[in-house]
């Protein structure tokens, strides 16, 4: 259960939930967002207050106390009615929901010499790689090296639970259970896009021997100024409450108002059916859907915690992970990004770099956030494989 609780100008949140989970996991965007109707109608209420005291002087005041708690239900593991009822949307029942799913490519012979950990990004899945960069890879590479794409806690063929606040403790121990811990990993590089980046920084942070290098596409790293609230100062910079470009308007209503950005969430996920067919009648069957089936497939519980409690929820802490990897990490760190990226802007990587002077940063022009990988997809993995060989000679 979440409470929060208001009394004048400040808040709180109370948690019970089936695991213990620390305050400041949970991001304070999930129950403070500034807004400007919530203030009119504070100063309504406050105005109404002091008029009925006026009129009735022998009345003592009262301490107003507004409580908006959400219950998350805990459901047992069947497929819930705001589901697909698809094979591909229900497949993570048949698995343990104490693990992760991992897509698998290795040798032959089960003899790979080195492991890579590969973390999608928000509203993704682990098919962001294996339909891109794993049929790419040399001969070489696909004979040399264990590829693990994770589908992250919430999404793709992974377990949803809906009593989860998708914390960052919850997923750092789900890829630890699921991956380091089940593929007995000792050493292993990472390569993450967008929201999988703090999350491969906060892995470092934790498992620094074990780490021969980081590769992150679009960190969403924002320098936050001192003496201010950084999950807040995050919010504003990757949500501004703009109409256009249309990224930045999805961003916005994504990120601000929650009732109608579960509702769109909800609404797409169980007709995705409907719109993978009309996409491909409009397309005339010319184009792959796997973008649009890691879009899809996830839930509104999960997407609407994660992008707060991770993404928003993380302001506080990328900048501490940053300078472990800078002082603790002694492995190869390359940023890439796209020139022409609208959701998460080029001067975050650059700010990577200013905390970690040695990291690399290519910017490659005329590409956005999804076209940093996909459409390039040959490139990249030639890209990645010159990282690899050159972390194992230093």
């Amino acid at each position: 259960m979440i409470v929060s609780e208001r009394s004048g100008e400040y808040s709180k949140v109370v948690s019970l939930t089936r695991t213990k989970i620390h305050l400041d996991e949970i991001s304070d965007t999930l129950y403070s967002r500034p807004s400007l109707l919530a203030k009119l109608v504070k100063c309504f209420k406050k105005n109404a207050v002091e008029c009925s005291d006026e009129r009735s002087p022998s009345t003592k005041k009262k301490t107003l106390l507004t409580v908006n708690s959400t219950v998350v239900e805990k459901l047992q593991r069947t497929p819930r009615w705001s589901d697909c009822h698809c094979t591909f949307c229900t497949s993570w029942l048949s698995s343990s929901s104490s693990s992760l799913f991992v897509n698998v490519q290795q040798p032959k012979d089960n003899k790979a010499q080195e492991n890579v950990v590969f973390i999608h990004g928000f509203l993704s899945s682990s098919t962001f790689w294996t339909e891109t960069l794993f049929p790419n890879f040399s001969d070489s590479a696909k004979s040399n090296y264990r590829f693990l794409a994770v589908d992250l806690l919430g999404y793709g063929k992974s377990p949803k639970p809906n009593d989860s606040l998708y914390t960052l403790k919850e997923h750092l121990e789900m890829i630890e259970r699921s991956v380091i811990s089940q593929f007995r990993l000792k050493t292993f590089h990472v390569v993450a896009h967008s929201l999988g980046c703090i999350l491969a920084l906060a892995l470092a942070a934790k498992h620094p021997g074990a780490i021969k290098s980081i590769t992150l596409l679009a960190p969403p790293y924002y320098s936050v100024p001192k003496g201010v609230q950084a999950t807040q100062y995050v919010m504003r910079k990757m949500a501004p409450k703009e109409v256009w470009p249309p990224m930045a308007f999805a961003a916005s209503v994504a990120s601000w108002y929650e009732h109608l950005s579960r509702t769109v969430s909800l609404v797409l996920c169980k007709n995705h059916h409907l719109l993978e067919f009309l996409t491909k009648l409009l397309t005339r069957n010319r184009m792959r859907t796997y973008l649009i089936e890691g879009f899809l497939c996830h839930t509104h519980n999960a997407s609407w915690h994660t992008l707060h409690n991770i993404i928003f929820g993380s302001g506080s802490k990328i900048e501490a992970y940053l300078d472990h990897v800078r002082d603790n990490v002694n492995c190869d760190v390359s940023v890439f990004h796209g020139g022409r990226d609208e959701l998460i802007p080029v001067e975050c990587s650059y700010g990577v770099k200013r905390k970690v002077p040695r990291a690399r940063i290519h910017i490659v022009p005329d590409k956005d956030h999804i076209t940093i990988v996909v459409g390039r997809q040959k490139e990249f993995a030639g890209e990645l494989e010159l990282i690899w060989r050159r972390s194992s000679t230093t």
